[in-house]
């Protein structure tokens, strides 16, 4: 009869010890403690992503400002082709009058050399 008893008894222990391990396993100091083990081992990876996502970032924010810079640059060549056109219609005036003032200055140094005969001179 003391064996049932004692296997009774000794089973209360265990479950009674198997409870306490289990409050112990999941008491909230030691979740906070493995979310403190979590959060040390983790962190140096997370600040070392965060440094290549702002590195990344400022490279890309380079890259979109000199976009944006080359597509103004653009925009004002397209804008400016009407002076273009403008200083080409200039030029070729002004080719045509030079032209026109050296034909002109041609005829009037041929002219004066006909007023003088070559024997009066």
């Amino acid at each position: 009869m003391e064996e049932p008893e004692m296997q009774l008894k000794v089973k209360k222990v265990t479950d009674k010890f198997t409870e306490s391990l289990y409050v112990l396993a999941n008491e909230p100091s030691v979740a906070l403690f493995r979310l403190q083990e979590h959060v040390r081992r983790s962190l140096p990876e997370l600040a070392q992503h965060k440094s290549d996502m702002q590195s990344w970032e400022e490279q890309s924010q380079g890259a979109i400002y000199t976009v944006e810079y080359a597509c103004s640059a653009i925009k004002s060549m397209t804008d400016s082709s009407v002076y273009f056109k403008s200083i080409d219609s200039l030029l070729k005036h002004s080719i045509a009058m030079k032209e026109q003032l050296n034909t002109a200055q041609g005829r009037s140094t041929i002219t004066p050399q006909a007023k003088n005969p070559p024997g009066t001179s």
